[in-house]
């Protein structure tokens, strides 16, 4: 996969991912439950609510690994209802992956 968010690192790719989940995302531990598989994988970036009810997340790491965590996302944790899911290229340089603060 190509795309603008892609940066190469020596023989290896980045793919950095901006993801909006809609649907019952929280009060669930959706944002909990992201990390922990965010941090499975060994992604970087970040995940918080955001006031309109929906969680946000920028991911980056190999492109398997975010499209793992894409296709995660599409169901949650136990609890979760998602009913939709938007995903564009995004930049940023992260060294961890963190809860944010809702925005």
């Amino acid at each position: 996969m190509s795309t603008a968010g892609d940066t190469s690192v020596g023989a290896s790719v980045t793919t950095t991912l901006r993801l909006l989940i809609s649907g019952r995302v929280q009060g669930v531990g959706f944002r909990y439950a992201f990390a922990d598989e965010a941090r499975s994988r060994k992604l970087r970036g970040w995940v918080r609510n955001r006031r309109d009810g929906r969680v946000e997340a920028i991911v980056a790491g190999p492109a398997t690994d975010v499209d793992a965590i894409v296709a995660w996302s599409r169901r949650g944790p136990a609890g979760a209802q998602v009913t939709g899911i938007e995903t564009a290229a995004a930049d940023g340089d992260f060294a961890s992956f963190q809860v944010a603060p809702t925005a």
